[in-house]
């Protein structure tokens, strides 16, 4: 092995930490007959030389090592090497990546080229894959049927190798890497694609094994989803119900650990995820679950601790692949939003907790995605928080966090649950870390009233989750009785540089509440903000002023004196607070005219958002508002249209500008929903839009890839927003 390795000049190579004088060892530590080196090896090649996916100069210069260790059998954890290097080669380039659309000057033509050289250097060899599928390494026969169908050159003849492999092959784990590598060949390969559906859909009649027959409907959903059959929830509730009856099901009636997902841990069941996470240790929460943290073999690697709890959130289940099964059948039905909820309400209903623990991790990806009527999946989650298994309590409160108002079907188990809690504000212990999940703040951001008491005892806690005060403003009326301890709280604050975050939450609250009893605890701190994050201290105490209106009277001198103040944001924040107090708008429209002509877009949107919220009184600033809707930024423009529409009472001169935005940035929508359904009725030009919003099954602010705590509140503000301005009642749904 290795011949010619040292004739490479490695230290002109490079890779993610610089020179690659060190490839060498990483190599040949992955042929050492010593698990802890090869453990070493295997996380320095994620972490440098395939550092987040990257392919470098001396990536390519592994490419034939790593295939010659893939084929010589005294090698182990060979897999973990097919894994790698159908990673290093398997990266598809597309859209703005593609070689004849860049300039070969720019850095990203480089890094383009080492894809696409990665990626024909890997399919080169990819031959010695073909002898894999049989080899004696159960980790190898894993690992080989999706190297062949991503990198193989042959799709024909790999497609008759794994499907003669699947008539002889006993391991439950690899026949199902089979189907999904023959699945893999049909989206690569349109030619094959009614072949593979024909014998996908005979295999789901002929196969005895129902892990089989779950696997081939998995798969005839991805590629060729017109063939699912009519009755595809039944069919896959009566596959897990043979599953679960199956000998050696192994579900366990208390389970140690729950999927990857519910837990708030990356998906572990290959360790090509360190391509992404190599650097993102603190996603895992890694140092938090040190039991879990010793490296099998004394080697303190990424990789060895991935290894650890994948072991872990498997341990016990005879069959934890069905949760892959499953989640690749909820990403193939897609905007089947229908059969998804049944899907993943059957699965709730199951008598086995870790298919429960599955569907709640499923809830995530359908709920932000799709709109739909998800009443009683929430209450399916919700009954999980009487569940004896922590991790299964910890992903259904950590997902009924992020729904606000579309948890309420919950209320009543949430309620109980911080109930029966002596300290509902603390984070439960999940095994040997503390869970993220917070019932009291999914009960809150419902606005259900039960939770003001236990608001009220956390409030006199030395230590105050942010994201409890936060909440608060969901309570509307209901919280109330929480201005004392809000007032209690905000008095007794240090005016340190520690201010801004532990005042924000109060005085936002505060805000909501119009609490005008609080103008002593605010004006404190407003007149002792220190230095340090001084702007943002200031701002949430005029937003509470704001609130508090003609009663903030005291406050008046402070006031006038911020309208001069060097941040503008704090300027206009003073000028809406003033306008709030006295409602003299010759006090404040000279200051905001001047932003408004100014020449930097974000003092215009501040300013815009100050007049604004003058309504009638600041209509004298009309033009300066108009020559602001042909600004070139979206929002500057949207943020100018919504307050000429708000100052002159009228929607129809700005209508051009708000429909144009609407249909350019689907985040702008909320602003503009808003403004409609304030300043009714609609006109006509706007009517479709709004029709088409809640006719839309996809919420309007998903993004791939990436997803907020609020993502779904605020696209259900949006179809309530759009309701409202249609002069729909709120029983009515939207798709």
């Amino acid at each position: 092995m290795f011949t010619g390795i040292d004739e490479v000049d490695w230290a002109s190579l490079g890779h993610a930490y610089g020179p690659a004088d060190d490839v060498p060892e990483l190599l040949r530590g992955l042929a050492s007959p010593d698990p802890a080196e090869r453990e070493v090896a295997l996380d320095g090649m994620y972490g440098a030389v395939h550092h987040q996916g990257d392919v470098y100069d001396s990536t390519l210069a592994c490419i034939p090592f790593l295939l010659e260790l893939v084929a010589t059998p005294e090698v182990q954890d060979r897999g973990c090497i097919v894994e790698l290097l159908a990673s290093i080669g398997g990266i598809d380039l597309d859209g703005d990546d593609e070689l004849d659309e860049l300039d070969p000057e720019d850095e990203a033509f480089e890094d383009a080229a080492n894809y696409a050289m990665a990626a024909a250097a890997v399919a080169a060899g990819a031959d010695v894959f073909l002898a894999l599928v049989d080899d004696e390494d159960r980790e190898v026969r894993l690992a080989a049927p999706g190297a062949l169908a991503s990198l193989h050159g042959d799709p024909a003849r790999v497609l008759a190798l794994l499907r003669e492999r699947l008539t002889v092959e006993t391991d439950t784990e690899v026949r199902l890497a089979l189907v999904e590598a023959v699945g893999r060949i049909a989206l690569r390969y349109e030619s094959l694609r009614d072949e593979i559906a024909d014998w996908l859909g005979w295999l789901m009649g002929a196969a005895q094994d129902p892990a089989l027959r779950l696997a081939a409907l998995a798969q005839l959903a991805r590629c060729s989803p017109a063939r699912l059959p009519g009755d595809v929830v039944e069919t896959v509730t009566e596959l897990l119900e043979e599953l679960r009856e199956a000998p050696g099901w192994g579900g366990r009636p208390d389970p140690v650990g729950g999927p990857a997902g519910a837990a708030g841990l990356p998906d572990l069941t290959d360790l090509g995820v360190l391509a992404e996470l190599r650097d993102l240790p603190d996603a895992l929460e890694l140092p938090d679950v040190p039991e879990l943290l010793e490296p099998r073999h004394g080697a303190p690697t990424l990789v060895g601790r991935l290894r650890e709890l994948r072991e872990e959130q498997r341990a016990g289940r005879g069959s934890a692949w069905a949760d892959d099964l499953l989640r690749t059948l909820h990403s193939a039905l897609d905007d089947r939003v229908e059969d998804r909820i049944a899907l993943v309400t059957a699965q709730l209903r199951s008598p086995d907790r870790d298919q429960r623990a599955d569907a709640v991790w499923m809830c995530g990806g359908l709920v932000r995605t799709w709109r739909g009527a998800y009443d009683e999946v929430v209450r399916l989650v919700g009954a999980q928080l009487a569940d004896p298994e922590p991790r299964l309590r910890e992903a259904a409160v950590t997902w009924l966090e992020g729904l606000f108002e579309v948890a309420r079907p919950a209320a009543d188990a949430l309620a109980a649950k911080v109930a029966a809690d002596p300290a509902p504000w603390a984070p439960e212990r999940v095994g040997g870390r503390f869970g993220t999940g917070n019932a009291l703040l999914a009960l809150t951001r419902t606005g259900d009233a039960r939770a003001v008491p236990a608001l009220a005892r956390a409030l006199e806690q030395p230590d105050l989750d942010s994201r409890l005060g936060y909440a608060v403003t969901h309570l509307g009326e209901n919280g109330a009785p929480l201005v004392p301890a809000l007032r209690h709280r905000l008095g007794a604050l240090p005016l340190d540089e520690e201010l801004s975050e532990e005042a924000g939450p109060l005085l936002l609250a505060l805000a909501h509440l119009g609490a005008a009893e609080a103008l002593p605890e605010v004006l404190r701190v407003l007149r002792g903000a220190p230095a340090f994050r001084r702007e943002w201290v200031v701002e949430s105490s005029l937003r509470a002023l704001t609130a508090f209106g003609p009663a903030a009277g005291e406050a008046a001198g402070d006031l006038r004196a911020l309208l001069d103040d060097c941040s503008v944001a704090v300027a206009t924040s003073a000028a809406r607070a003033l306008w709030a107090v006295e409602g003299d708008a010759g006090a404040v429209l000279p200051r905001l005219r001047a932003l408004l002509l100014a020449p930097d877009a974000a003092q215009r949107r501040e300013a815009a958002w100050a007049v604004a919220a003058m309504g009638r009184a600041a209509e004298a600033v009309a033009p300066e508002l108009r020559a602001c809707l042909a600004a070139p930024g979206v929002w500057l423009r949207v943020d100018a249209a919504v307050a000429l529409c708000r100052v002159t009472g009228d929607v129809r001169e700005a209508l051009p500008v708000l429909v144009g935005a609407w249909k350019e940035n689907r985040h702008t929508r909320v602003g503009i929903a808003e403004c409609l359904a304030d300043l009714g009725p609609v006109p006509a030009e706007a009517t479709p839009l709004l029709r088409a919003e809640l006719a839309r099954s996809r919420r309007h602010n998903v993004s791939e890839g990436t997803s907020g705590d609020h993502d779904v509140h605020h696209d259900e503000k949006l179809l309530a927003l759009c309701r409202r301005a249609m002069g729909h009642s709120g029983e009515e749904t939207a798709g």
